[in-house]
């Protein structure tokens, strides 16, 4: 029998095959660092400028089949998410992210050209908020995880922490709610589309001059809507010993999210009180909060807790929670 004119397919590189420090290597080879990264990966450590002497710091994790899906999004698209929930609570802080930190663990016989797109994803994401990545780990696990820590700059200015607000503060909001859950939602019924609400759900865009914006304009607490806008008040509330009330009539439900609430059958209010993963800001200022924040309510005395147009919620679970108590 004649051999086949067909060539034999060329063997997919690994990360096995490729190695720890050649990944590193085809990572960072080539890529931009911000002003303040005076020392980037190739040493033992990185070395970031923070000229007021503080650094915002914050780490996150994600695990496969847990926080994201390779087939529900690109390797480019779960980097960019990853790298945005981490850029966000900075944000959240009022400082201005510097620097990612990334540790990698997968198994051996991941593709290389899959954690080189979740890569290039964290870079593309960190470079739209001003940082670099200086550094890293990748290491073997049975399961693709992603650790990030970020690191920030408050620029001369206070943080802003979730226990500052008071009673007369007004609530406020800058960024989508609602559009990561309703794209979760269509893809858990097996559609991918409409295709900008399913992109909501894959690559959120937190806006991240909006948290040293609001740290400027004076505002008392600020937090990360990351997972659904009632559950981090509640964060807000119980750190600042007060009684906030979201107000429903001044929360405008976009029109794709009302076409999507309809096909399947949800109040699309719900996601936007409960969706997290949006990763908009919510703060509390002392009067009038600056362009482009969205008035959404008030804060009062009382017992800690977060109200809907005065009444506790009943439509469901606030947000979602990793450890649900029964």
């Amino acid at each position: 029998m004649p051999p086949s004119s067909t060539p034999d397919p060329e063997p997919t590189e690994t990360i096995g095959t490729l190695g720890e420090f050649g990944l590193i290597g085809r990572v960072t080879a080539g890529r931009a660092q911000p002003a303040t990264t005076l020392l980037g990966p190739g040493d033992d450590a990185a070395v970031v400028a923070s000229p007021d002497g503080r650094v915002v710091a914050t780490t996150d994790v994600l695990v496969e089949g847990v926080h994201f899906r390779l087939d529900w999004s690109a390797p480019e698209q779960i980097g960019r998410k990853a790298a945005a929930a981490n850029l966000a609570d900075v944000a959240a802080m009022g400082a201005a992210p510097t620097a990612l930190l990334v540790a990698l663990a997968c198994p051996p016989t991941t593709p290389v050209s899959t954690l080189s797109q979740l890569v290039d994803g964290m870079w593309a994401e960190a470079g739209s908020a001003g940082a670099g990545i200086v550094g890293g780990d990748v290491a073997s696990s049975p399961t693709l995880t992603i650790a990030i820590t970020a690191l920030g700059s408050l620029q001369g200015r206070e943080p802003v922490t979730r226990s500052g607000a008071r009673p007369g503060d007004v609530l406020a909001v800058r960024g989508r709610l609602g559009w990561s859950a309703a794209g979760l939602a269509v893809l858990a019924r097996g559609f991918r589309s409409p295709a900008v609400v399913v992109g909501a759900h894959r690559v959120p865009e937190p806006p991240y001059a909006a948290g040293p914006q609001a740290a400027a304009a004076g505002a008392t607490s600020m937090i990360d809507v990351s997972d659904g806008l009632l559950a981090d008040l509640g964060h807000v509330a119980k750190a600042s010993g007060v009684l906030i009330d979201v107000r429903t009539d001044v929360l405008t439900v976009p029109p794709r999210l009302v076409d999507v609430g309809a096909a399947l059958g949800v109040d699309p209010l719900h996601w936007l009180l409960t969706g997290g993963e949006d990763h908009a800001l919510a703060a509390t200022f002392p009067g009038e909060p600056p362009p482009g924040w969205t008035v959404l309510g008030t804060v009062a005395e009382g017992d800690p807790a977060v109200l809907v147009d005065g009444r506790p919620y009943t439509e469901g679970a606030p947000g979602w929670t990793h450890f649900p108590q029964h």
